[in-house]
C-alpha cells in the first residue's frame, strides 16, 4: 500500500517515516506527495486543526490516485485564548521563521501567570476527492520563558513537557514522537489503515 504524506517540512517527514517502520503494517510505502513542492498550497481557510487538515487532505488527493493525508497542527495556549492555533506557522507573518513566532509568543506571554497550553495535531485521509477519516492527538504542557535545546522545530524548544521533566527541543526525535502530539495522531492513522485502509 502506497501512502503519500502532503507535507514539504523536513521535520514531520522524519516523524512520519519513523511511524510507518513502527507500524508493523506490512507492505506500507510512506512517501512525501510527489512534486508537492511544485504544487500550490491551498488556503487554509479553516477556523480548526480539523477543518483545515481536511481542506489540505482533500486538495491533495485530486494530484494523485492513491491515498493522502494531510496534517494541521499547532499550538494552544490558555492564557492568549488559544493562540496561536491555527496560525501557529504564520503567527507572526508570512515567511518568517520559528524564532520569529517564538519571539513573538514570548513577547505576548510577558506579563501571563499562567503558562499552560498544549499542542494539537489533527491528520485527514482522502481518496479520489473524498474524506476518508480524520483522526487527532493531543499533548499538554507549559510555556518555558526561554527557548531550551536545539532538537525538534517550530515551537519545540518552548514547549515543557512536566512527566519528562525537560521540553520539546531538548527530547530526541524518537523520544519526542513517544508522546507527541503528531506521534499520537498517527499512530491513531496508522491505527485507522490496519481497520479501514481501501486497498
Amino acid at each position: 500500500m502506497i501512502l503519500y504524506a502532503c507535507s514539504t517540512n523536513p521535520g514531520k517527514l522524519r516523524e512520519f517515516t519513523l511511524a510507518a517502520q513502527q507500524s508493523g503494517i506490512t507492505g506500507l510505502e510512506l512517501l512525501p506527495l510527489p512534486n508537492i513542492k511544485e504544487v500550490t498550497p491551498p488556503e487554509e481557510t479553516g477556523a480548526t486543526f480539523q477543518e483545515n487538515a481536511a481542506i489540505k487532505a482533500l486538495y491533495y488527493s485530486g494530484f494523485t490516485d492513491e491515498l493522502v493525508f494531510a496534517e494541521d497542527s499547532g499550538l494552544e495556549v490558555d492564557a492568549l485564548g488559544g493562540e496561536p492555533g491555527v496560525f501557529s506557522a504564520r503567527y507572526s507573518g508570512t515567511d518568517v521563521t520559528d524564532e520569529a513566532n517564538n519571539q513573538l509568543l514570548l513577547e505576548n506571554l510577558r506579563h501571563k501567570l499562567n503558562r499552560h497550553g498544549r499542542f494539537v495535531c489533527v491528520i485527514g485521509v482522502a481518496k479520489g476527492g473524498k474524506l476518508l477519516t480524520t483522526v487527532s492527538g493531543a499533548v499538554e504542557g507549559e510555556i518555558l520563558r526561554a527557548p531550551q535545546g536545539s532538537n525538534g522545530f517550530g515551537y519545540d524548544p518552548l514547549f515543557f513537557y512536566p512527566p519528562l521533566n525537560q521540553c520539546f527541543g531538548e527530547l530526541t526525535t524518537e523520544a519526542k514522537f513517544e508522546v507527541s502530539h503528531r506521534g499520537k495522531a498517527v499512530r491513531a492513522l496508522f491505527d485507522w489503515l490496519k481497520r479501514s485502509a481501501p486497498r
